[in-house]
């Protein structure tokens, strides 16, 4: 749930920077790049903050290998990403690859959900947060 409260509390907040004059957020579409940036920069952080690092290794399907490699990758992914976003140049691009990602990433939440790991969130709501997420990234590209 902290990563769609930061999407709209980036969003939001953005919204109102641009609604008191800072032009580059005068816009829905500004608005929701930093919008998926502040998520993605919160869940880059749970990446490499040991105690929610241990939850995403949990995530990772017991099938895959090196699962802190790979948490620690995916990490690193995410924060080019939220960068890229903020980046008018480069935005479409990194919300493609970013919506790559999380769809990449998917089965990860659907193997916690069945095992009942990491935040334990059923997979219906799993899914309909990741959905809201993929439309984001998918709306930032033109």
């Amino acid at each position: 749930m902290e990563p769609l409260l930061a999407l709209l509390a980036g969003f939001g907040g953005a919204r109102l920077a641009g609604a008191a004059g800072i032009n580059a957020l005068d816009g829905w579409q500004p608005a929701l790049r930093v919008g998926v940036a502040t998520m993605f920069l919160l869940t880059t952080f749970a990446h490499f903050y040991p105690q929610l690092r241990a939850d995403l290794v949990a995530m990772v399907p017991p099938a895959l290998p090196k699962p802190g490699l790979l948490v620690t990758l995916t990490g690193i992914l995410e924060l080019a990403g939220a960068i890229g976003v903020l980046i008018p140049a480069t935005a479409p691009v990194a919300a493609a690859c970013l919506l790559t990602l999380m769809i990449a990433m998917f089965p990860a939440n659907v193997s916690a959900a069945r095992r009942k790991v990491a935040q334990g969130d059923p997979i219906g709501r799993r899914t309909a947060l990741q959905m809201i997420f993929i439309a984001a990234a998918a709306l930032i590209i033109p």
